[in-house]
């Protein structure tokens, strides 16, 4: 091992900062070989005694948008090295998805965890795997679109855990290139959730509202209940809006408004359906998971895409502006 003034920070998986090595020299009582030693027969949990700490490291890994196959090589390598692979579904439905190919894919064994367990336990499960040894956590589309595992990240870090994030592909880029309207264009997303108690949420129809102000467009998720296997359509989304609209009278979303609905993302058949919202209502969309988008103001080259691409009718060329 090299004398102190070479000796690296990270040694035998232990984080050491160098003025705690520096204090272990040749002349010293014990060779710092056998203090670290001593420190890698103790617990894999975390351990902190002066400057010395043992940290595992959490991966958040993107699954895609569709089934195992759109997960990247990088993403694969990092589960198949990890020690535990653990993954959520609730945040998104991937349609094409096998769980039994996915393990064989990684060659690990993959252990689901709820939104309880992200949420009201504050991924308790997940953090105790990634103090003892590298850790991945598989998440549908891009890792970190979700909230909830951001949150996650921030928990590990202050508990001095390494994360590291591989990205893979998102319904926000998907739906924008499916759609054909340009990505700098979009104002604030929103979610419609399923009704509570016959209450219907106001803030999707004011969010669109504040982009349709601004010439912005307007993505919408559906909401997803994964527990209960169910996933709003683009029908149930509209008829929400409707629902306010009705109340408000602002014609922010009426049934002559444009709008474009998005059926499956990321398969190898997407439908993409451009039209007013009474249309819309009778379009058969097929199975979930669905998004909607209200355009704002359009660029020609936007209104030729909606009419190629999702078959808009000729009358969306009255929003270019």
């Amino acid at each position: 091992m090299a004398g102190p003034a070479g000796i690296e920070p990270v040694t035998y998986g232990l984080r050491v900062r160098r003025s705690a090595l520096l204090s272990y020299g040749p002349s010293a009582d014990k060779p710092i070989l056998h203090i670290l030693n001593q420190f890698i027969k103790l617990s894999l949990l975390k351990i902190r005694v002066g400057e010395v700490s043992y940290l595992g490291e959490l991966v958040f890994v993107g699954l895609g948008l569709c089934s195992e196959k759109d997960m990247s090589l990088l993403g694969v390598e990092e589960a198949k090295k990890a020690e535990t692979v653990f993954a959520e579904l609730y945040t998104s439905l991937m349609p094409e998805l096998d769980l039994a190919k996915l393990e064989k894919l990684l060659k690990k064994r993959v252990s689901f965890v709820s939104r309880r367990d992200l949420e009201d336990d504050c991924g308790k499960r997940i953090l105790e795997a990634a103090e003892k040894g590298n850790t991945v956590l598989l998440v549908p589309g891009d890792p970190l679109i979700a909230t909830t595992h951001v949150e996650l990240r921030i928990r590990a870090e202050g508990q001095g855990i390494k994360t590291r994030v591989v990205h893979a592909a998102s319904i926000v880029s998907a739906v924008m290139g499916l759609s054909g309207l340009q990505n700098y264009k979009y104002g604030r997303s929103v979610t419609i959730p399923f009704t509570n108690f016959n209450v219907v949420a106001d803030t999707p129809y004011n969010v669109i509202e504040e982009n349709k102000k601004r010439g912005l467009h307007t993505l919408c998720f559906l909401d997803i209940k994964a527990e209960e296997k169910r996933y709003m359509t683009v029908k149930e989304g509209l008829q929400a809006l409707l629902s306010v609209e009705r109340q408000r009278c602002r014609r922010v979303v009426t049934s002559d408004t444009m709008a474009v609905g998005v059926a499956r993302a990321g398969s190898n058949e997407p439908v993409v359906k451009a039209n007013i919202v009474n249309e819309l209502l009778k379009f058969d969309f097929g199975a979930p998971p669905h998004s909607l988008v209200f355009p704002g103001r359009l660029h020609f080259m936007e209104a030729e895409a909606l009419i190629t691409l999702a078959k808009a009718p000729e009358s969306v060329k009255r929003m270019v502006k």
